[in-house]
């Protein structure tokens, strides 16, 4: 059998790459959904908690937690042969916030990871990205014992805008994250989309 050009001699291709950041609150699971869907090993900059920073990180509602993110996570996730997610997990504390503009820039989307449990604690990404006009996905992440709650209920409590959609998720199942990796995607085409100034003739 020979092979045509269109196998031998066809070039490799070069994938797409497309930037999504990963961010909420303390202890919301940024890390952990990184973590699900990477097919790489995720980069990780966490250290652990200590005495000194116990007045300003609020352990209230994850007290067993003890390691935090101080720079970002990393990860990567390709979706079709021409397709790739670079994710970018941002701090929650708020003694990090400056690293997120640094993060931000290029950023195709992003996923506000929120938990029912401390809903309040979604607020600051909500803003970040609704003042930069940075088109984003609330990710409700279902931890184990929490209450559930109507969608319509969590973004009237988010007072979220009804074009940005909410999605339930698992944070450490694989599946459940491509979901809202997915829906970033669309979303933010569709905000592009938009955006595009209309052509008359």
């Amino acid at each position: 059998m020979v092979l045509g050009r269109s196998e031998r001699g066809k070039p490799p291709v070069e994938p797409v790459t497309l930037k999504i950041l990963v961010a909420g609150g303390f202890g919301v699971g940024k890390t952990t959904l990184v973590g699900a869907v990477s097919e790489i090993r995720p980069l990780r900059t966490e250290e652990v908690l200590t005495e000194a920073g116990r007045p300003v990180d609020d352990t209230h509602g994850v007290e067993g937690k003890n390691t935090t993110t101080v720079a970002m996570d990393f990860g990567r996730i390709t979706l079709r042969q021409d397709l790739v997610l670079y994710l970018f997990g941002t701090p929650g504390q708020d003694r990090f916030w400056f690293l997120w503009d640094e993060l931000a820039t290029g950023a195709l989307g992003a996923v506000v990871l929120a938990d029912t449990r401390r809903l309040e604690d979604s607020f600051a990404a909500v803003d970040y990205f609704e003042r930069r006009s940075i088109p984003f996905v609330v990710g409700v992440n279902c931890f184990d014992g929490a209450a559930r709650h109507p969608a319509d209920d969590v973004r009237q409590a988010l007072d979220l805008d009804e074009a940005v959609p909410l999605v339930l998720c698992d944070a450490r199942e694989r599946e459940s994250v491509k979901e809202v990796l997915i829906e970033v995607v669309r979303h933010a085409m569709a905000h592009t989309a938009d955006r595009r100034p209309r052509v008359t003739t």
